[in-house]
């Protein structure tokens, strides 16, 4: 997996945070794929988006192992989430991995969600709220919380949050 790769095709890294079409353009180099082609960004990047300037080029890297979209980072500063365009399945493909997909968080299970980066590590205990297979979405009731929590499934009783 590719983990950070920087933006060479930027000119300035001051202008490579408000210039959008820059972003764009290194999104699409990123990807392999042009703007609404499988495997390319799903749509342009909105245009009315205010990002404040970066000292340094930002960084792009895939959002998990499944490339389903792209992380454009300002280190120290704002982060851009960039959905990629899926290739189509057959039908008869989503059956057979679903059924080989055994869920390893399953209703009413505890679970901890983690969030790890460098240097630290934040951790906080729920109940799953559906069924879960190894990096599927799952909702996880935390005690005193509203609503639930969106996380990962990773391992029986371990789940991460988007994006980490």
């Amino acid at each position: 997996m590719i983990r950070f790769v920087l933006l060479a095709a930027l000119a300035t890294p001051a202008a490579a945070a408000t210039d959008l079409g820059a972003l764009e353009r290194a999104v699409v180099q990123f990807s392999g794929a042009p703007v609404g082609a499988e495997g390319g960004p799903l749509a342009p990047i909105d245009r009315r988006l205010k990002l404040a300037d970066c000292s340094v080029e930002p960084v792009l890297s895939w959002r998990s192992e499944r490339q389903d979209a792209v992380v454009v980072q300002c280190p120290g500063g704002w982060r851009l989430f960039v959905p990629i365009k899926a290739q189509p399945m057959a039908a008869g493909a989503v059956a057979t991995i679903a059924a080989r997909t055994e869920p390893v968080i399953r209703r009413g299970d505890p679970v901890t969600i983690v969030a790890e980066s460098a240097g630290f590590s934040v951790s906080s205990d729920g109940i799953a709220i559906a069924d879960a297979a190894p990096g599927a979405r799952v909702g996880i009731r935390i005690a005193g919380a509203r609503t639930p929590v969106q996380a990962i499934a990773v391992e029986p009783g371990k789940a991460t949050l988007p994006g980490w």
